[in-house]
């Protein structure tokens, strides 16, 4: 093998690795799969259920249990703060996981715990799991 090859290979090694120690990990929330995410809010009397997304959104389908409170909405904070308790965690969804990553960032600031379901409601509608209207 030449040399550049060797180094594009030890690059891609590090790269990989890199992100599989971090995977999971964003800006002080952990990020789950639609599986252990149901584990977590199984538990609902130790766990809060929020969905991020819009009302129309919420309306199509939610988890059932979760409470809304629109990311996008500029008092998205004072609203979190209002309703949510600092005590407990909090498990939050969005769409696809952007929106719900977003918010997972502002709730960890304001000293919150924080779990972020990966790939949001689309995965776990692709995982099969329960939706409420």
């Amino acid at each position: 093998m030449n040399k550049l090859l060797i180094i594009i290979l030890l690059v891609a090694v590090v790269s990989l690795a890199a992100w599989a120690i971090n995977s999971g990990k964003n800006d002080g929330f952990k990020t789950v799969d639609a599986d252990e995410f149901e584990n977590i809010i199984s538990d609902y009397n130790n766990v809060q259920l929020l969905d991020v997304r819009t009302q129309d959104e919420f309306d199509e389908g939610h988890i059932p249990g979760a409470m809304l409170i629109d990311v996008k909405d500029s008092t998205f904070m004072e609203q979190a703060t209002a309703q949510l308790v600092k005590t407990k965690p909090v498990a939050v969804y969005c769409r696809s996981g952007r929106r719900s990553a977003n918010a997972a960032s502002l709730l960890v600031k304001a000293g919150f715990e924080v779990i972020n379901l990966n790939g949001g409601i689309l995965a776990w509608q692709r995982q099969g799991k329960r939706v409420m209207k």
